[in-house]
């Protein structure tokens, strides 16, 4: 079961944000959410980095849903996946959406990727707005599921005891992670969330930043060189040279705060 962290008055002004009006727990509302999500909030490393590097203390890192929301809210800011399915599960919560979160593999590496798994009407979905995936991926052990989006074909491929290769097309790394399908404890989920502040943690020396931006997939990449915005057309790659200040041109693309964004990349150049 999902975690309540956040207050209905939060969830209202997040809902507000993103557009879509509360209703019935179905796949429906489901697809809008998520959809709102990903065309609103980034998934982006920026804030991370700054937190970590402005916080002594690893066990006071973690954004926790109220604070990553308020980052959103005031800031921009939106995050990587751990506290990105974290603060999105608070909000399906809230809404009367039952489900649990899990932790997952990429390739060889191991324990460094969450999900959301929402049962509906005797159906699993998988959600996931911290990789992030579009919309919610229908997920059996009977055999392959797929679902179409406008920006790629997601194929659901049952892999072992509760283990799913997740395929999206087109795509050079067309298998995105494995899922593994096992519930995962709040406290466990916030323990790996915190540990993910430690110096081997992910996209702490790197600042991505991606969003769904005139209906393509934008991204930053700050270690490319000479620095570029790019978008994705289904699979076809454009390429923007930034042009004068970096930390300004992303922001206004991206909506992120300047000053975040500028120090964030300030922090990776000489390496904090």
């Amino acid at each position: 079961m999902f975690a309540q962290n956040l207050t209905p008055e939060m969830v209202a002004v997040v809902l507000d944000r993103l557009q879509v009006k509360p209703g019935k727990p179905n796949l429906l509302l489901l697809d809008r959410l998520i959809a709102a999500y990903v065309r609103t909030v980034p998934w982006e490393s920026a804030f991370r980095i700054v937190k970590r590097a402005s916080t002594p203390n690893l066990a006071q890192c973690s954004r926790w849903p109220e604070e990553f929301w308020q980052d959103h809210l005031l800031k921009g800011g939106g995050g990587s996946c751990f506290e990105s399915n974290y603060a999105f599960s608070s909000i399906l919560a809230e809404l009367g959406y039952d489900g649990y979160l899990t932790i997952n593999n990429m390739g060889d590496s191991i324990g460094c990727h969450s999900a959301i798994i929402v049962p509906l009407q005797g159906q699993k979905w998988l959600v996931d707005v911290g990789f992030p995936i579009y919309a919610p991926l229908p997920i059996s052990r009977n055999g392959v599921m797929h679902r179409p989006t406008p920006f790629y074909h997601y194929t659901i491929r049952p892999d072992g005891a509760d283990r799913y290769q997740i395929e999206r097309q087109p795509h050079p790394n067309w298998i995105a992670f494995t899922l593994i399908d096992r519930p995962v404890s709040d406290e466990e989920y916030r323990e790996v969330t915190t540990a993910d502040y430690a110096p081997d943690g992910h996209f702490l020396e790197r600042v991505i930043i991606h969003k769904i931006l005139e209906e393509k997939a934008y991204r930053f990449t700050a270690d490319e060189h000479p620095p570029q915005l790019t978008h994705f057309d289904y699979g076809h790659r454009r390429d923007q040279p930034i042009k004068g200040d970096i930390a300004k041109a992303v922001s206004a693309t991206f909506g992120l705060d300047e000053t975040i964004v500028r120090r964030a990349l300030h922090l990776i150049s000489d390496g904090g």
